[in-house]
């Protein structure tokens, strides 16, 4: 009897120290440092706009400073939906992220009745990015040398031009229908898939009108290819200070800019929403991005997640009365 009191207590101590073992890896596995491998972040345009220059001037830095590779992968169609639903329905494990903006955050879910997802709770917003000024150029052969004859010559010829942007509820497309919902002008919407596509046919005169990111369109601008007649920021930018802004040429109150910023699929463990947050604005603050957004007047971002988040909330009250008042559509 008093041997077997001792080997019942030698096998319960081997029992536990046997399950011990085996709850090990599945408990380093939880533990295991983020990221160990690759992170996709998604741009829901095609190559060639703004929304790629700001994931890609950000991705560079992330990739230096997480030790893996930040790889942008365009994946355009569908107003963003197309990208967007494959985030949403990607595993919440901190590698895939995406590129929200704009359009796919605050006027597709206005736009667009029948979403395969739902923004505000498929996702979580881990920090704004970038703002990026409008602004509204013509092609040199359209007979009007600014902003003030530009928006005569439309009326006078209703219907006559056409207008570009990156595709339905592009940041350029919201911007243009916008102007025209203010301005009273008749110009049809051309929608392409991303920014580079639909300033090909600008830049030959195809069309005749478009609202960008200055990012996308600097060079042109400053080429002479294309004539900037307006900014939607509340302010004159510095890169272009001869160019007015649309509310001082008598639209009180008009502002559009372009915003970026990353999400991740819902469910997202706390500490790597944490950690993308916190990464992210180190990267902002590198040389490489502020001397870029620099040159492009864009303002950065960098703040956590629950600011990012009202932030999207007060932009969906702005777009969701546009979009009804200025009946945007899915073209």
């Amino acid at each position: 009897m008093n041997d077997h009191k001792p080997n019942s207590t030698r096998r319960l101590l081997l029992a536990a120290v046997s399950a011990a073992a085996v709850g090990l890896p599945a408990m380093a596995q939880a533990q295991a440092p983020w990221p160990t491998k690759a992170i996709r972040f998604l741009v829901p345009f095609a190559p060639g706009g703004t929304s790629e220059i700001v994931a890609r001037s950000v991705a560079a830095e992330l990739s230096k400073q997480l030790g893996q590779t930040v790889y942008v992968e365009n994946k355009p169609g569908g107003a963003g939906t197309v990208a967007m639903q494959e985030a949403a329905h990607a595993a919440p494990d901190g590698y895939t992220i995406i590129l929200g903006h704009v359009g796919t955050l605050a006027v597709n879910p206005y736009m667009l009745k029948n979403q395969p997802y739902d923004v505000n709770k498929d996702f979580i917003p881990v920090t704004l990015l970038a703002k990026v000024p409008n602004v509204f150029v013509i092609h040199p052969d359209v007979p009007a040398k600014n902003f003030k004859e530009f928006v005569a010559y439309v009326k006078a010829n209703p219907g006559k031009l056409n207008y570009g942007s990156a595709g339905n509820a592009s940041a350029g497309h919201l911007a243009m229908e916008y102007l025209k919902l203010v301005t009273g002008m008749y110009i049809t919407h051309i929608p392409y898939r991303g920014t580079g596509p639909q300033l090909t046919d600008l830049l030959a005169g195809r069309t005749q009108a478009s609202s960008a990111g200055l990012p996308a369109l600097g060079a042109y601008i400053r080429a002479g290819k294309l004539r900037a007649i307006a900014v939607g920021t509340q302010h004159r930018i510095p890169a272009m200070p001869d160019v007015p802004t649309v509310a001082e040429m008598g639209y009180k109150n008009f502002e559009t800019s372009q915003w970026y910023g990353i999400l991740a699929p819902a469910g997202t463990p706390p500490e790597i929403v944490k950690r993308l947050q916190e990464e992210s604005l180190k990267a902002l603050r590198s040389t490489s991005v502020t001397e870029r957004f620099a040159t492009d007047n864009a303002v950065g971002g960098g703040g956590p997640s629950s600011e990012f988040a009202a932030f999207i909330a007060s932009e969906q009250n702005i777009w969701k009365d546009i979009v009804v008042k200025a009946q945007i559509k899915a073209d």
